[in-house]
């Protein structure tokens, strides 16, 4: 998926006509593997000697009966290939689909988005994203848990407030204290959700009510639980998921770290069916969205998803903030956040909001934070990030309740 753009560019110079599906598929795959950097970069995977890939190619085509008949088609063209590589590469990369390995309205919207990143940005998404952990500080600390996998031969650095990012990619459930729930994985940049909502929210003397909407799979219901223990806050957590499979998620990696919320499945646009009335003193809205910022973890979705999406959930998510704002105190904050680079799910969303709800103050906040780049402008310069996801954080508060 990675070279997936080239891939499809290659093999357009390849064959005059385009293959069966079957066939098409396996020789965009070798295509594609032909084009991974050297066996040395850990984070491509291992790469293959040509003769290798065309033997193999060859040989799982002679095996299936869908590809059987285009066997030698494709030893054809993948010797053509292996002949005129140079040349054939050369002309491919003058396409943007090709040199970016993105659809080309992908491409464009980047461009459009971040003038001066969109490289930046589509070069991130070529690599594979690294593994960070968040500790969990109810059981252990992030130096005594970074000694034990040191202890058993793993190294890792310190990211955000309570992470560490490993040297290399590693058996979750094998590490060390995985059963004891002594971490979570977690994206550094979505490690700073917590902090962010917890640290605007105004502390009492009884436990806070927050809301995590659209929570699925609960990696931010459980640090925001962690969090608020190591400050000394009492809150009661509200975690919402329209998905009662999703819901099942929540409540087994809360089990599994030991700590607990009120998992509700249902739909947040639809406070009748699962609100008591009771105004949230917070509420953190992880918001549907295209993924454009998690590209290094899922490099399909570039492929799967369509330029008409963008408006479609857009809409869904100016829907979730009209429909939970008047959930919330007055001075409360409403923490807004999508793994997009996209604008549309962004920035302008929440321009948009603002302009609309009078009531709605935009606090100090990260803004959009581009895959492997540092946090802009307050966005807790002490935290570095390390390599991170793509994201996008606008920190609300409600100033004063509007007339009925």
């Amino acid at each position: 998926m990675r070279h997936y753009g080239t891939a499809l560019a290659l093999r357009a110079l390849l064959a005059t006509r385009t293959p069966s599906v079957p066939a098409d598929a396996l020789l965009c795959s070798v295509l594609a593997l032909a084009m991974q950097p050297s066996a040395d970069d850990a984070n491509t995977g291992a790469s293959y000697a040509a003769h290798t890939l065309v033997s193999q190619a060859v040989e799982a085509a002679k095996r299936n009966p869908a590809t059987q008949a285009q066997a030698s088609f494709i030893n054809a063209c993948l010797r053509r290939f292996l002949r005129e590589r140079d040349a054939l590469v050369a002309q491919a990369m003058r396409q943007p689909q090709a040199q970016w390995n993105h659809t080309a309205w992908w491409v464009q919207r980047v461009q459009r988005d971040h003038p001066a990143h969109w490289q930046a940005i589509l070069q991130a998404n070529a690599s594979a994203a690294p593994l960070t952990l968040r500790v969990n500080t109810q059981h252990t600390n992030r130096a005594q848990y970074q000694i034990a996998l040191q202890e058993a031969g793993i190294s890792a650095s310190a990211v955000a407030d309570s992470g560490l990012e490993l040297a290399h990619s590693a058996y979750v459930p094998g590490l060390p204290g995985y059963t004891e729930g002594w971490f979570s994985v977690q994206d550094a940049a979505a490690q700073l959700a917590a902090p962010l909502l917890l640290g605007a929210t105004q502390r009492s003397d009884k436990p806070l009510r927050v809301l995590d909407a659209c929570a699925a799979p609960g990696g931010k219901t459980a640090h925001l639980l962690e969090y608020a223990a190591a400050q000394g806050m009492a809150i009661d957590v509200i975690a919402l998921d329209v998905d009662a499979s999703r819901c099942q998620r929540i409540h087994d990696n809360l089990q599994r770290l030991q700590l607990h919320a009120q998992v509700v499945a249902a739909d947040a646009n639809q406070p009748s069916t699962w609100w008591d009335g009771q105004a949230f003193d917070a509420i953190l809205l992880d918001a549907p969205c295209t993924a454009s910022g998690i590209v290094r973890r899922h490099p399909d979705i570039r492929w799967l998803r369509r330029e008409a999406d963008i408006a479609q959930l857009a809409a869904q998510q100016q829907a979730l903030l009209t429909t939970l704002w008047p959930l919330l105190k007055p001075g409360a904050p409403l923490l807004y956040c999508t793994c997009s680079v996209f604008k549309a799910e962004g920035q302008a969303q929440i321009q948009t909001f603002v302009v609309h709800h009078t009531d709605a103050a935009l606090l100090p906040s990260p803004g959009h934070l581009l895959p492997q780049s540092t946090p802009q402008t307050g966005a807790m310069p002490d935290n570095h990030l390390g390599g991170h996801d793509g994201f996008f954080y606008a920190l609300l508060q409600k100033t004063r309740s509007l007339p009925a």
